[in-house]
């Protein structure tokens, strides 16, 4: 199951395990945050969008047990290890992985179809200080493939009406998340704020979007990571203790 490099990785969720390879781009705290923060109910069919090594599915089936879901990624290698993950943990009949590109996979997978759309963009906008526009770990920081606007269209072909799009992203880039939600039919209704500690900037932002939904918008509270002593703050343990 394992191949060179690679390494299986517990999740401690009901039993699941990743794969992945540190030669990759593997999953990180934003991951955790986004599966949590994301209101999936039992009957909903779900659409993760750059699922990489599929971390996102399996977080989300583990804790909400949705109909079904489906990621989409494009690099094969990352794909075949997020298709092996889920073959690992039997779950194929529930989640599919389709390779392939975000900007038409709804032309494969459904149009007007999806409860819920997910995503864990590429944060960091163009290509500027690329060196291999094929690197890995280059294609999951940089809109090389793919960019906000792009992201969000795909996600509104997928949704149908009132369907709920959930993303994790950089405040420094809320301005161009707003437009490109706009331009896509969607109304943000919940925004929260990653914060490092208290007294320190926000470095991620939390995004809940309704595809034709109305004009209420939430600001909720901010989330704090650390506390001062460096250690994880309790609702972030509670967070971990979920998964």
């Amino acid at each position: 199951m394992l191949k060179t490099g690679e390494r299986l990785d517990d999740l401690e969720l009901k039993g699941l395990k990743i794969i992945q390879n540190p030669s990759y781009f593997c999953f990180g705290i934003d991951a955790v945050l986004l599966s949590s923060y994301a209101v999936v109910r039992k009957k909903d069919r779900v659409v993760d969008l750059g699922t990489g090594t599929g971390i996102i599915p399996l977080l989300v089936y583990g804790k909400y047990e949705p109909k079904d879901i489906v990621g989409v990624e494009i690099q094969k290698d990352v794909a075949d290890m997020a298709r092996r993950s889920v073959e690992l943990n039997g779950l194929s009949e529930k989640i599919t992985i389709f390779e392939g590109d975000i900007k038409d996979c709804y032309n494969y997978i459904g149009i007007n179809e999806y409860d819920v759309v997910i995503s864990n963009p590429p944060y960091k906008k163009g290509k500027s200080g690329i060196l291999n526009m094929s690197d890995t770990k280059a294609i999951s920081r940089h809109e090389i493939l793919i960019n906000i606007d792009e992201l969000c269209f795909s996600a509104s072909r997928l949704l149908k009406g009132g369907g709920r799009f959930y993303m994790i992203h950089r405040p420094e880039r809320l301005k161009d998340i707003i437009i490109a939600l706009n331009n896509n039919k969607f109304t943000p209704k919940r925004i929260r704020f990653v914060h490092p500690k208290v007294n320190k900037a926000p470095t991620m932002v939390l995004i809940e979007a309704v595809k034709c939904g109305g004009d209420f918008l939430k600001i909720e509270e901010p989330l704090y990571v650390y506390n001062e002593d460096g250690t994880y703050t309790q609702e972030i343990l509670n967070i971990y203790g979920r998964c």
